[in-house]
């Protein structure tokens, strides 16, 4: 008698690639989520300085728009992986899981893509203009590096390309029959389970 079932195979190729790609997007979104934490010490360090002390620092009141700005960009992706962004659903989650691997799939190549694309491009100008210039903010006693912060602009849509592309090959994997109906890039639960 062999030692393994011949009749479990690992999954395709593909398939580890898109589990690869929102893992490291997970990886990305729950390291800048604990930004969030960092918010909240900031704002009430501001706040009891400037009502109980009279004292503000511009660069403090700065560096919650930037830790706001680095949840929300880094953290597209991580989202995105868990079927998190907000969606008109009303048709989509009486389809079945088949159909919900078309709309993905086509969702992804006709609105997930050419909008990262449009950023990702919109953005390029803006962001070299502020790396040439090493802009810093125009606030005396603000924060430097605001050619840093701008560089967001161009990582969250190529973070969440790389996440499109693992819901790509995912739909495409079911589509073709190479993985369950109801199978996700990430693993996590199928889209009327997620919470």
């Amino acid at each position: 008698m062999s030692q393994h079932d011949d009749s479990v195979s690992p999954p395709p190729r593909p398939a580890r690639l898109a589990h690869a790609l929102t893992r490291f997007n997970a990886w990305v979104g729950r390291s800048v989520a604990w930004a969030t934490l960092l918010m909240v010490l900031v704002t009430f360090f501001v706040v009891l300085l400037r009502y109980g002390f009279n004292l503000g620092f511009i660069a403090m009141q700065e560096s919650i728009a930037w830790l706001h700005a680095l949840v929300f960009l880094l953290g597209a992706a991580w989202t995105l992986g868990q079927d998190g962004h907000v969606r008109v659903d009303i048709f989509y989650r009486r389809m079945s899981p088949r159909h919900r691997h078309w709309v993905d799939l086509l969702g992804t190549l006709f609105l997930l893509v050419p909008m990262c694309v449009f950023i990702f491009v919109i953005g390029w100008d803006y962001v070299a203009s502020s790396w040439a210039l090493h802009e810093a903010s125009p606030e005396a006693g603000g924060l430097p590096g605001v050619w840093l912060l701008k560089t967001l602009l161009l990582i969250m849509p190529a973070l969440v390309l790389l996440q499109g592309l693992a819901q790509l090959l995912t739909s495409v994997l079911v589509l073709r029959g190479h993985l369950p109906a109801d199978a996700t890039p990430g693993g996590h639960p199928p889209h009327d389970e997620v919470i």
